[in-house]
């Protein structure tokens, strides 16, 4: 009876085992379909698109002179060559958040300088380091006053820092060595960049933060002083989810050998050790966090709203045009700031003396002109590309390029994967000698290049300016 008992409970224990670990597989399919997990490498090359979150400060991701640059964009880019696929990039400086969507699969990477801690690594797989730095304190100098060369002096201090930061990490370490209270203040809203012009405007007195941007910063503020160091060196690293193991496996492969190459010095040596340029970012950034990309931004605004667009729509067409240039003529004759033919500024007032203003609100006009020939286009995203391309290309050709498209089973109604086709294949005899073609031969790389890089712009200048 006793044998019998024991069969019976192995058999049960037996059963329980693989009932919870059907559960465990339930509870992994459950937590894939509710979108708590990350794509993997071969996902993300099939969409042709990685998505990536970093943040907006002078050296990681800024726009300057209306363009998207730093250094973690430029990496970023160039992973994404690597890859076959386009980079899609959202900038969010609460680094609690950016972690968060990482982990929700809101993004498939987050690229910064993020230090390995050991709650991080349980919840994230992190890359190989892509750099090295280490924590200095940032302080005013000033006349008759001792800057603080030791962090035992820091007991008693506040310290303000980036919320979740390594600075953050790095101090609350730093308070248990030296046996003694460190007052850190950790700033959801605020960034290194932030931080340190409060301390230079003398409204905070201490902040820690990456060595590399400090140094950065004191190319722009002659007043502070970076040279007390509070850490040692700590590698830096980009995270993925956790269910992206082949995503980070290619990442490893990749750092590894880009990290050694002159592409990666150069971009190392553009942000981070170039007095002259950080002084011309510093200054950008500091208008572009009041709310501008260009001296015309006013005109934009009323030029937009006449026309129900988003300012920054506009500003990222007028950039594609004449990067802001309001006297500038191309060697085809298009003139001004949105680069109008001597046919079309005639017909909308456009003179060669025509003052800035004056050219944004006939560009104004024309855009609205090209919508009403759209009207019919029930999406709003697909009507202003089907705008943007006939503004690069002329009307007809897009009217052409959506005859196509209609003829070939394509829907004429959305631009992406069916118009752009044709638009692009349009210098090809077996499209532009088709009977419902009549404007004829046209090269319409120009244009679909146009359409993409207005729309990537765009996303930026939503990213860096919410509205």
């Amino acid at each position: 009876m006793k044998m019998f008992r024991n069969l019976f409970l192995k058999v049960n224990l037996l059963l329980m085992i693989l009932l919870l670990a059907g559960c465990d597989i339930d509870f992994k399919k459950a937590n894939l379909s509710s979108g708590k997990s990350g794509r993997d490498l071969e996902s993300i090359k099939k969409d042709g698109v990685i998505t990536a979150v970093t943040d907006f400060n002078s050296t990681n991701y800024f726009i300057y002179k209306g363009e998207p640059m730093g250094y973690q964009f430029d990496m970023l880019q160039a992973f994404a060559e690597h890859i076959g696929v386009k980079l899609e990039l959202i900038a969010e400086n609460n680094l609690d958040v950016a972690f968060k969507m990482l982990e929700d699969g809101e993004v498939d990477l987050f690229a910064n300088n993020l230090t390995i801690t050991a709650e991080r690594k349980q919840r994230f797989l992190f890359t190989i380091p892509h750099s090295t730095t280490k924590q200095v304190l940032v302080q005013k100098k000033a006349a008759g006053y001792s800057p603080i060369r030791t962090p035992l002096d820091l007991a008693g201090k506040i310290v303000y820092v980036q919320k979740g930061s390594a600075s953050a990490h790095r101090l609350k370490n730093l308070s248990e060595e030296i046996g003694a209270e460190i007052v850190i203040v950790e700033m959801a809203k605020y960034e290194a960049d932030e931080l340190i012009e409060l301390v230079a405007n003398g409204e905070i007195d201490f902040t820690v933060c990456d060595e590399d941007v400090a140094k950065v910063n004191a190319f722009y503020f002659d007043n502070i002083d970076i040279e007390t160091p509070v850490s040692f060196d700590q590698n830096l690293a980009w995270a993925v989810n956790t269910y992206s193991t082949s995503l980070h496996e290619a990442l490893n492969q990749w750092l590894e050998d880009f990290t050694q190459t002159a592409e990666y010095r150069i971009i190392k040596g553009k942000y981070f050790n170039n007095p002259f340029w950080a002084r011309r970012v510093l200054s950008e950034n500091v208008r572009i966090k009041m709310g501008h990309i260009s001296m015309y931004d006013e005109g934009f605004k009323h030029a937009s709203s006449s026309i129900d667009w988003d300012w920054r729509l506009f500003a990222a067409l007028v950039y594609q045009e004449s990067r802001f240039r309001h006297n500038v003529q191309s060697h085809m004759g298009a003139y001004g700031l949105m680069q109008f033919m001597p046919a079309t500024a005639d017909f909308f007032g456009v003179k060669h003396k025509t003052d800035p203003e004056t050219q944004i609100r006939a560009g104004a006009k024309y855009l609205k002109w090209l919508e009403k020939r759209f009207d019919s286009i029930p999406d709003p995203e697909q009507r202003v590309k089907f705008i943007l391309a006939s503004y690069n290309a002329g009307l007809g050709h897009v009217i052409d390029a959506r005859n196509l498209a209609k003829k070939h089973g394509k829907d004429p109604n959305v631009w992406d994967n069916n118009v752009d086709f044709f638009i692009l294949n349009k210098s090809n005899p077996d499209y532009y000698c088709d009977t419902t073609v009549r404007y004829g031969y046209f090269r319409g790389d120009e244009t679909y290049n146009y359409v993409k890089e207005i729309m990537q712009r765009y996303k930026h200048y939503q990213n860096i300016l919410p509205n």
